[in-house]
């Protein structure tokens, strides 16, 4: 942010204000003619001015001071991981070179000049080559393959990928044959100016000049070659997929015109596969680069004959093995392992065209392996430097032991043991490095900067950077070459090994920054001294800084400078330290990006599973999640070179789906069963359950993982909060449906996540039950033939008993159940309990007379049917006592029923908002609806005798007419069967053992006053004559057991004892029937007949009638008085 840099206002500024201020107060001078005879100037615009000044200059301070806080919120800390709410833009600060080789290469010395810049042309070149090699050809011949698995795979996608692949093989065999002209040039060029002719002119003098930075990058470039040989022959699924293509070529050679191919062309294709497999499939690209012809046939420059070339050549690598085994393996090491790859390469090409061998530096380079056992060439490819030289030259490999040679071998071994020993305690220390590190950049960049200390705060600055890429250097090769030897080698990695390496990554994807490049070398030969200071006034891109290099290759030549000429050339060397300083910030960025680039992970990622497993079981590190996603998404540009699928994006989807699924059953799942298990254990302390005191079975503080922030993977943001919340939301919301009793269990658990966790839950909005909610209403209604049954009916407890069952128990309704679930469904439901198609079922039913495959009898038959019929009548009076039940609880909280306030009209004479008017509008609705559902009595049973009376009264059913002669018969068969079930109780089979079914009792009541048949039934006195018989055998036979008990014979008074026993329980039951009978008839009125009924109702009618009419005429007599 620029305006955060404004600082105070200066003298010159205050200036400019007072200019501004002038002209408005010229501009109010030409305002009005009026003022013109007033000139005189009595200081009060001046005065007017100053004021104006410093409040603006007060406005500018405090606008100041509020950027720079604003600055300072949004300014990140070094370790933290990029925002995307705070940073949504990222600005790339790199200078762009618009001037040509041509024109920043410009000194009196022509020769000079047409060296340095043929040299930096290719070293350009080569630095093409060497990013198109990374970023396009490593990538595309890496992800070959990737983003399908076997079982996915049909017959014919081998070849479909291979034959997507083929234009970029094409691609990739054009690049090499770049590369090899390359390779050639350089070797050319150098070779023409260190010739060994003394007679033929040299371009120029080459004595002490050495021009290493052309071997650098020709080692880079034989590295790159290397590297692609690697690749391939590393690369087993794309050879077999290679394999498969060329047989499916053979099918198609043998019958062209079946697959639509011209023979003509198929011939030229086979050649163009046999090309490209002979110069990239073969294992042959660097091979082939060092065996060319490097000699020109027509007597052009000469390469394996020129010795002063050859010592030249052999000199350079000396010097430059020299610089790098000095560092390698030591903490201030930077890139001296790619050099000692592309020294191996030099050394090879070196051997190959001038055919000697230097004995001890072939030992040297093997010794490396000791320090280096292997290098990471990249991503997964690994590089054995001992396997390289004695393939590549097994003519110095005979030279020496086979001890030394087998010892380099057991030594990666070894380092792999010691690593994974080492490994944890390695992460302990560079935890240590990286936070101290951090805390001094922190510190360092919150200093304010002194112009007078300027040069030393950038020096200081630059320490703390390198220091920040060193370490990040060094973390990177720990965790490239330990992963990369397990995975080569086909070693198993322990756990601990896993963790201990993730947690590098994590320090590693801190940003960890930067590097330098302090160049020591002395300025000896003033055209070169002049080239390197005029490229230097400029911007530090890549080319000048390149042109340097080279002009100082040539300005070390020279050592015959005087002490008067020394002094200029050490100022300019003190401006070129500082100088050289700018190269760093601009490679920072570049650098930082290459060593803490983690894309090597993805073929590492079965270590993800693990190390999320580590995470969840400590969620203190938490926070570290962000880090590993960050370096799980570096592999993301490298896929989008993928040539062998329809589009990159295919492998994509199945990286991003694959990692998903990982973090879902290793984490984000675990953690939600994790919070549910620990809400029900909450939320159930009263029950006896495990041990959870937290000092001795520990604690998990899991509510960490709901404090970070949204993590970005590809084109989702992972909300670990919102991912719980919506489990939770979704389990809850299904079992509250399941089993809705539990609504109370489930809103608790919702608070106490919303109160450990935080975690903003969402009400089902279900209705809710209780423990007792028994079976539904509306689900008896829908099985109501079923219903009446399978449960018998008890008239004086009104509860409802499962006739039979399979369990050890029964199953009962009573009214709290059916207030529970009017409760549930509202009070709508009382209104639809009976319908008229029911009724007709009832009516239906009576003539269902038949016999039973049990044998009962008609009259058996009959009982039954009337006890349904009863049963439906009971559980008709138990809606209405249900809803009687519930209306009561919920209008309870009512102070009085008999003056409830109308709150809607409240709430306009308050004048409040419309929405408010609606709620107590719909308030007043439900007072209502529970005042009268609880005040007035629906008469159920009298609407049921209203509907059917008319149908039983008819002549067609004429036969009804002496159903009350029937009644006796029924009763006495009720009281057997009655009997009959209640012995069962005490037996071991209980099949059909009941104690009520007061059903029947309310069939009979209800059929006798459909018929309206009460009197004629009471005309039979049948209960009297039932008691007066009983009670005249029980008079008997206590006669007889008076005249027995002198006789004293005991089976007869035993005989005579049940005798009585029986009377007395058949006149009990009979007495039960009569007053459950009499009970019934209550229900149904059975004081009046129907003709009482009806002229009651006539009454009732004209009654209304004449108070309608009586108030109608009070009303017109009162008109007039009005008026």
């Amino acid at each position: 942010m620029t305006a955060a840099r404004v600082r105070p206002l200066s003298s010159p500024r205050l200036v400019g204000a007072v200019t501004v201020g002038g002209a408005g107060v010229m501009a109010v001078e030409t305002l009005s003619p009026d003022w013109e005879f007033d000139r005189v100037d009595d200081g009060s615009q001046k005065i007017h001015a100053e004021v104006q000044l410093k409040n603006y200059g007060k406005f500018l301070e405090e606008y100041t001071s509020q950027l720079r806080r604003i600055e300072d919120a949004l300014d990140d800390s070094i370790g933290d991981v990029w925002d995307f709410n705070l940073d949504p833009i990222a600005l790339k600060l790199l200078p762009y070179e618009q001037s040509s080789l041509l024109e920043l290469i410009k000194t009196e010395n022509k020769v000079l000049n047409k060296v340095i810049t043929v040299y930096a042309a290719l070293c350009c070149e080569i630095k093409k080559l060497k990013y198109e090699a990374e970023t396009k050809f490593y990538n595309g011949l890496l992800f070959y393959g990737e983003g399908t698995t076997d079982s996915s795979m049909v017959e014919g996608d081998c070849q479909i990928q291979m034959g997507r692949f083929i234009s970029f093989l094409q691609e990739l065999s054009c690049f090499v044959t770049r590369c090899y002209e390359v390779v050639m040039n350089v070797v050319h060029q150098l070779a023409a100016l260190y010739i060994s002719n003394k007679i033929a002119p040299k371009i120029i003098e080459t004595t002490g000049v050495h021009f290493q930075t052309m071997y650098e990058h020709l080692g880079e470039l034989l590295t790159v070659l290397l590297t692609l040989d690697e690749i391939i022959d590393n690369h087993i699924t794309l050879k077999d997929h290679w394999t498969m293509y060329k047989r499916l070529l053979k099918s198609v050679h043998h019958n062209p015109s079946k697959f639509g191919i011209q023979e003509e062309k198929l011939k030229p294709f086979e050649k163009f596969l046999l090309k490209l497999e002979g110069q990239l499939l073969d294992g042959m690209i660097f091979q082939g680069c060092i065996e060319q012809q490097f000699d020109s046939l027509n007597g052009g420059v000469s390469v394996s004959k020129n010795s002063t070339f050859a010592e030249e050549f052999a000199h350079s690598i000396r010097s430059i093995f020299a610089n790098v085994e000095a560092k390698l393996g030591e903490p201030s090491e930077i890139d001296q392992r790619d050099k000692y790859v592309g020294i191996c390469g030099l050394f090879v090409l070196h051997f190959q065209i001038f055919r000697t061998i230097d004995k001890k530096f072939y030992k040297s380079l093997l010794d490396i392996c000791k320090k280096v056992p292997a290098i990471t060439l990249t991503a997964n490819i690994i590089w054995f430097p001992d396997n390289f030289l004695i393939q590549k030259i097994p003519a110095a490999a005979k030279l020496l032991d086979r001890k030394s040679l087998q010892a380099i071998k057991m030594y990666r071994d070894t380092f792999l043991q010691q690593k994974a020993q080492s490994l944890t305690k390695d992460v302990q220390s560079y935890y240590v490095f990286v936070s101290s590190w951090m805390m001094k950049m922190e510190s360092i960049l919150s200093k304010e900067q002194k112009m007078d200390k300027f040069a030393e705060d950038l020096t200081n600055r630059c320490n703390v950077f390198i220091q920040g890429f060193l370490y990040a250097y060094s973390i990177s090769t720990i965790i490239k070459t330990t992963m990369n030897l397990y995975m080569s080698m086909q070693k198993p990695m322990t756990k601990t090994s896993v963790k201990a390496l993730c947690r590098l990554v994590e320090l590693l994807k801190k940003r960890v920054i930067s590097d330098k490049k302090y160049s020591e070398q002395r300025l000896d030969v003033l055209s070169a001294l002049v080239l390197a200071e005029n490229t230097l006034n400029g911007p530090s891109t890549k080319q000048r800084r390149l042109i340097v290099s080279l002009a100082l290759s040539v300005g070390t030549q020279m050592k015959t400078f005087k002490d008067e000429e020394l002094f200029p050339l050490q100022v300019v060397m003190k401006k070129l330290d500082l100088i050289i300083l700018v190269p760093l910030i601009t490679t920072l960025h570049c650098r930082v990006q290459t060593q803490c680039d983690c894309c090597f992970l993805y073929w590492h990622r079965a270590v993800f599973p693990i190390y999320l497993d580590d995470v969840y079981e400590n969620a203190v590190d938490a926070a570290r999640l962000h880090y590993m996603f960050s370096a799980l998404r570096d592999c993301v540009p490298a896929m989008m070179h993928a040539r062998h699928l329809d589009s990159y994006e295919i492998l994509l989807d199945c990286y991003e789906k694959e990692i998903m699924e990982i973090l879902n059953e290793h984490l984000l799942d675990k953690l939600c069963k994790e919070i549910e298990k620990d809400l029900r254990l909450s939320v159930h302390t009263h029950l006896k359950l495990d041990d959870r005191n937290p000092f001795k079975v520990g604690m998990k503080d899991l509510a960490l993982f709901f404090s970070l922030n949204p993590i970005r993977f590809f084109n989702r943001f992972i909300d670990i909060r919102a991912y719980v919340t919506h489990y939770l939301d979704k389990t809850f919301y299904n079992l509250t449906t399941v089993a809705l009793h539990d609504w109370a269990t489930y809103s608790e658990m919702r608070n106490l996540a919303t109160q450990r966790y935080g975690l903003v839950m969402t009400e089902a909005h279900l209705p809710s039950q209780t423990l007792e909610q028994g079976l539904d209403v509306l689900e008896i209604m829908r099985n109501i033939h079923i219903f009446v049954s399978r449960y018998l009916y008890n008239l004086n407890n009104q509860i409802f008993i499962e006739r039979t069952s399979n369990n050890k128990h029964l199953n009962t309704i009573n009214i709290r159940h059916i207030a529970n679930s009017i409760r549930t469904h509202g009070t709508g439901i009382m209104n639809t309990t009976y319908p008229f198609e029911r009724a007709e079922k009832f009516n239906r039913g009576i003539r269902k007379l038949g016999i039973t495959p049990e044998g009962q009898s008609y009259l058996d038959q009959f009982r039954q049917l009337i006890s349904q019929i009863g049963n439906a009548m009971g559980y008709v009076r138990m809606i209405r006592s249900g809803g009687l039940h519930c209306s009561s609880n919920a209008i309870r909280f009512v102070p009085d029923l008999e003056d409830i306030v109308n709150f809607e009209e409240l709430v306009k004479e308050e004048g409040l908002a419309e929405e408010t008017v609606k709620a107590a509008r719909h308030l007043d609705s439900v007072l209502s609806d529970h005042t009268r559902n609880s005040a007035e009595g629906t008469e159920y049973f009298k609407m049921l005798v209203d509907v059917f009376a008319p149908e039983f009264r008819r002549p067609k059913n004429i036969h009804l007419r002496n159903f009350y002669i029937i009644v006796p018969p029924l009763t006495l068969n009720f009281v057997e069967h009655s009997i009959s079930c209640k012995e069962k109780l005490n037996k071991k089979n209980k099949i059909g053992a009941a104690f009520t079914d007061d059903g029947f009792a309310m069939g009979v009541a209800y059929i006798l006053k459909l018929l309206d048949q009460y009197q004629e039934f009471d005309s039979l006195h049948w209960f009297q004559s039932v008691r007066e018989k009983y009670l005249k055998e029980i008079r008997a036979v206590a006669k007889q057991q008076n005249v027995q008990s002198a006789s004293q014979d005991e089976k007869l008074l035993q005989t005579m004892n049940l005798t009585q026993k029986r009377l007395d329980v058949y006149l009990q039951e009979f007495e039960l029937l009569y007053f459950s009978l009499s009970s019934a008839r209550i229900f149904f009125r059975a004081d009046k007949t129907a003709a009482e009924e009806n002229q009651e109702k006539k009454e009732k009618e004209e009654e209304i009638k004449t108070s309608n009419g009586d108030l109608s005429e009070s009303t017109v007599s009162a008109d007039p008085v009005v008026k």
